[in-house]
């Protein structure tokens, strides 16, 4: 991994900065603090940038920059505490699915699935509630299990049985007795390193190391001209001590989230758990890092003032958007525990490593 600074990287962090930073921002201290889905204001910003190319390979009629530019864009996201816009045409992108719809049920993988589909003459029918990117579209993509595999399922918002709540933060959407059929599977979600859930893990830690990056700037930009007991805040250690070691943090997620990422992009057989390590550090990486810029920050981080609030808010909700971090750790535990036991007996697994989650 070549770790020089890449000026085309440079220019598109730039343009995504400048772009986003005319993105209002919605300040208001109830109600939810972002518009997400592809009818959010970020929308206009990444298509004039024209990213939904960006990842795609020339061949497709793309740009052919793999899949560290899309970690880019949604880090950029995340620092700029907007909606995310990009994830869901990405994944669909990534399986040839449609465009413009939104993302339900990925936050119960890890564990199994918070839709339960029971067969029927036909196909399955859906039953359960999960949080979904936005209920303003047309088109549902929902996690669930058939078959023993995971797979996305295309649902639409006005099927039978399915309902969409947006009072709450992150909206829900509930299904009963929703039917569906094999012609309305996107496809799998296995573990296969370059396959779609590997890439949209890789894209979901860069937007949760992003909204920890974005608090933690605000927090020293903060510390940096607030004055208490006759000096900056920044210069008192007990608040740059913490800060410090938040910046730590923040450049070791980074290191693990793009290496991840061009390991997909050029070394596919050397991904292994990168992603969901990545993932779960990322997860881990943002609500410590977010919770401690508020500390910093003091009450006017609860305030309109800053506006920290509102990537609290977000950290809280997305870093477990894609599964707890307790659940993601979990399963590369025991993915070093089965890779331990092929090597203990010559490269072949015994009986009770196969039976490992």
């Amino acid at each position: 991994m070549d770790l020089t600074p890449d000026p085309l990287v440079i220019r598109l962090r730039k343009a995504l900065r400048t772009g986003l930073a005319g993105v209002p921002a919605r300040i208001e201290l109830h109600g939810p603090p972002v518009t997400d889905g592809p009818s959010g204001p970020t929308r206009a910003v990444l298509d004039a940038l024209g990213a939904a190319g960006f990842e795609q390979p020339a061949s497709a009629g793309g740009l052919g920059l793999g899949l560290t530019a899309g970690v880019l864009v949604s880090e950029e996201l995340g620092r700029a505490a907007c909606g995310n816009s990009y994830r869901a045409d990405a994944m669909a992108a990534d399986m040839s699915g449609p465009a413009g719809a939104a993302l339900a049920g990925l936050e119960a993988l890890p564990v199994g699935s918070a839709v339960t589909a029971t067969p029927r003459a036909g196909g399955w029918e859906l039953t359960g509630a999960v949080t979904v990117d936005d209920v303003n579209v047309r088109t549902l993509l929902v996690a669930t299990r058939t078959g023993g595999e995971s797979v996305l399922v295309a649902v639409g918002r006005e099927a039978a049985g399915c309902t969409t709540e947006s009072g709450c933060w992150p909206p829900v959407a509930r299904f009963e007795a929703t039917p569906v059929t094999p012609a309305d599977v996107v496809g799998t979600l296995d573990d296969s390193p370059t396959g779609p859930l590997t890439r949209a893990r890789l894209r979901q830690a860069a937007y949760l190391l992003g909204i920890a990056d974005g608090a933690h700037r605000m927090a020293v930009e903060y510390a940096g001209f607030r004055q208490q007991f006759g000096t900056r805040l920044r210069d008192l250690p007990a608040v740059s001590f913490p800060l410090a070691r938040a910046l730590v943090a923040l450049r070791a997620t980074r290191a693990a989230v793009y290496r991840g990422a061009w390991s997909v992009d050029f070394e596919p057989d050397a991904v292994g758990t990168a992603p969901v390590m990545a993932l779960a550090m990322a997860a881990e990486t943002a609500r410590d890092v977010v919770r401690l810029s508020m500390q910093s920050c003091g009450v006017r981080a609860m305030t309109s003032e800053l506006g920290l609030h509102r990537h609290f808010r977000l950290a809280a909700a997305e870093s477990a958007r894609y599964g707890d971090p307790a659940a993601l750790w979990r399963m590369v535990g025991a993915d070093r525990i089965r890779s331990a036991r092929r090597a203990a007996v010559g490269g072949k697994p015994p009986v009770a490593a196969t039976t490992l989650a």
